[in-house]
């Protein structure tokens, strides 16, 4: 029997009962069509001694607009990557995206931080933008839901992408940047574990930004002679960086 797993954004407890959430409803009652009796796993992406747990639960008393869920015990995670790394992600068109954040999930990524650059081609208003934030950080959540995590990584409002590399104070910076001849490996794992990774647009970062990151402390690494598309650059770099370092 297949187990399904979901966020639920709230306090969870031990032996307790609760209400489902109107999207969690929606999901498991009338696109899965799961009824009273059926189990779950249940997390909400609160870490606990640096540790996240996941829930037992039962599906029970399925109603036509409503149902709850019976809480029993928890069992703790401990799958999160020990390298913490926040990737800076140029936008990028519909569902590249979605798919750069999906994947970089899946892949251990700590946060993401969308960017603006002079050659990024997605423009969005400040209605636009939040409705865009919710549904990326609704693919995180979703991606967490699939691959077994128990923290959600943050998706950030998006901004300028000279805001955030000439603000970024992670230890160990580095550019994606397919001209560089340095490779990953040549870094040492930074101490404090906290790694800052620039993924340029489809047509790559200008010359200005390329310099101004260089002065910021960004590092211009390749990942090998093929050129990877903007939505493809962070998957291969988060799981060079955990064979590396991490949990790979």
């Amino acid at each position: 029997m297949r187990i399904p797993r979901i966020f639920i954004d709230t306090e969870l407890n031990e032996n307790s009962t609760l209400a489902l959430p109107d999207s969690a409803f929606q999901h498991l009652c009338k696109v899965l069509r799961l009824k009273s009796g059926h189990p779950l796993r249940v997390f909400n992406g609160q870490e606990f001694n640096s540790k996240s747990r996941q829930y037992n639960a039962t599906l029970s008393d399925v109603e036509k607009r409503s149902a709850s869920i019976q809480i029993a015990d928890f069992e703790e995670l401990e799958n999160e990557s020990p390298i913490q790394v926040t990737v800076g992600q140029t936008l990028s068109r519909g569902e590249r995206m979605d798919y750069a954040i999906q994947k970089s999930v899946e892949a251990g990524v700590f946060a993401i931080q969308p960017l603006f650059s002079e050659r990024c081609e997605v423009k969005l208003q400040d209605s636009r933008a939040e409705k865009r934030l919710q549904h990326w950080q609704q693919v995180a959540i979703s991606a967490a839901e699939q691959c077994g995590r128990g923290i959600v990584p943050t998706v950030y409002p998006p901004i300028e992408l000279t805001e955030w590399i000439t603000n970024c104070n992670e230890m160990l910076k580095l550019t994606l940047h397919h001209h560089s001849a340095k490779p990953i490996r040549q870094f040492e794992k930074p101490s404090n574990n906290r790694i800052a990774l620039l993924i340029g647009p489809e047509g790559g970062l200008s010359e200005k930004e390329v310099q101004l990151s260089e002065k910021s402390g960004f590092n211009a690494i390749s990942l090998g002679p093929r050129v990877l598309r903007t939505e493809t650059a962070p998957i291969v770099a988060l799981s060079v960086i955990n064979a590396l370092w991490g949990d790979i």
